[in-house]
């Protein structure tokens, strides 16, 4: 085992080796001297102590090309493990001066873009170990610019994929930075290739400044053998508003922490979840928003299947500051049990330091409704596919909120896919 000063010395000369600016070496080498001091992030009801999360080693390696296997979108970036294989960014965005590029070619193109948002106001490294690991062992990731007054009509397509051919954890970060009154959707779907067991730590940070209107849709589909921690940020400045579709149909055992920090007056965010879980997978998920500004409004809409032996943890947390007045945290947290091996826990959380302010929550975990079932039986349709229209429906609210087809296509498939595999 490394000891401090060893695991300095040799993140250090990994940097230097892929030639990074003085700011990011030192950005790394702070976030590793503070690891050891801080907690891991806190999934209310999930324990994954013995988890292996945090490998230690910061390596480059390019990945063949070849394996992505993903067709051409208008505006478009396809990275393979550290590889950029593909960015197609139409020459109108270009001339309005929107960037879109992986993250190392950014830090020496665009130093100061970069520098003034990573890590520094969506989150920072100092908030848990695992966020400090990332940006310790960061080795691979995508920066997304788009200027002031700039609308942008196609979704931002971002493919992310694991190589697990190789022996090498992925450490991603996509750092998303929307200007005043600005409109984009971003689309970034998560996948594996090969059968290696590799960790994956794949964080993304939106930056919302004012009056600007984001939205991300994200499938993760991360394979059997992968170990996956998935963070994602935001931060939201006056009259932003930030909206999550957030797909979790990783086949191995994940956890997802997600903050919507509400900083500006009249800022907006709604979070809206769907999972699946199956076999003997375990996966947390925390899904926050945090009203700091007056007149916030945040929405949390959780929902999840659970089949055979899997378990799935849902926390809503909603975070009212002494402050932010006027300002309103409504949560649903919904689970369905598809199996009596399953487990599963849903847990809306309020923490209100303010007076003047509206909250609530509701919270259920069940199994599938019989009167439904019932209903649709009784029009000669068999009990398994009336099963799988009822968790259609159930998961309805999520899937209608994903604005770009192809997403929405593909996540309709893979639910049918695991309803099948689970029964």
């Amino acid at each position: 085992m490394q000891t401090q000063t060893q695991a300095a010395t040799a993140v250090q000369a990994a940097a230097q080796q892929h030639n990074e600016p003085s700011w990011l070496i030192n950005k790394r080498l702070a976030a590793l001297d503070q690891m050891a001091d801080l907690p891991m992030p806190l999934v209310q009801r999930f324990n994954y102590r013995d988890w292996e999360l945090m490998p230690g080693n910061l390596q480059w390696a390019d990945s063949k090309r070849d394996l992505a296997q993903v067709a051409d979108g208008p505006v478009q970036i396809v990275q393979v493990g550290q590889t950029t294989v593909r960015v197609n960014l139409p020459e109108k965005l270009q001339e309005q001066g929107v960037v879109l590029t992986d993250f190392f070619t950014a830090v020496k193109d665009y130093p100061d873009l970069v520098q003034e948002a990573f890590m520094t106001k969506a989150m920072k490294s100092n908030e848990n170990r695992l966020a400090s690991y990332h940006t310790a062992y960061l080795n691979a990731g995508v920066f997304l610019y788009v200027p002031n007054n700039v609308v942008i009509s196609e979704p931002i397509d971002i493919q992310l994929i694991q190589d697990n051919t190789l022996d090498q954890p992925l450490n991603s970060h996509v750092l998303v930075v929307a200007g005043r009154n600005t409109e984009v959707s971003v689309s970034q779907h998560l996948t594996t290739v090969g059968e290696n067991a590799n960790l994956a730590n794949c964080l993304m940070e939106v930056i919302a400044d004012e009056n600007s209107h984001v939205t991300v849709a994200t499938l993760d589909e991360l394979g059997r053998k992968t170990m996956a921690y998935v963070e994602r940020r935001a931060y939201a400045a006056d009259n932003a508003s930030v909206n999550w579709a957030v797909g979790f149909m990783n086949e191995g055992n994940t956890i997802g922490n997600f903050d919507t920090e509400l900083n500006g007056v009249g800022s907006r965010a709604d979070a809206k979840v769907i999972a699946i879980t199956d076999h003997d997978q375990r996966m947390g998920v925390n899904t926050k928003i945090t009203n700091r500004g007056k007149h916030t409004n945040g929405n949390i809409l959780q929902r999840g299947v659970i089949l055979e032996d899997s378990e799935l943890v849902y926390n809503g947390i909603g975070d009212i500051i002494h402050g932010a007045a006027g300002s309103e945290a409504e949560q649903e947290n919904r689970l369905l049990m598809m199996s009596s091996n399953a487990h599963g826990n849903a847990n809306p959380i309020l923490l209100i330091d303010e007076n003047d302010v509206m909250a609530g929550h509701a919270a259920s975990v069940g199994q599938v409704d019989e009167q439904q079932l019932y209903y649709l039986m009784s029009r000669g349709i068999r009990r398994e596919t009336a099963e799988r229209l009822v968790i259609r429906g159930f998961l309805g609210a999520v899937l209608s909120a994903i604005p770009a087809k192809a997403v929405r296509s593909q996540l309709v498939d893979i639910i049918e896919r695991k309803l099948e595999n689970g029964r």
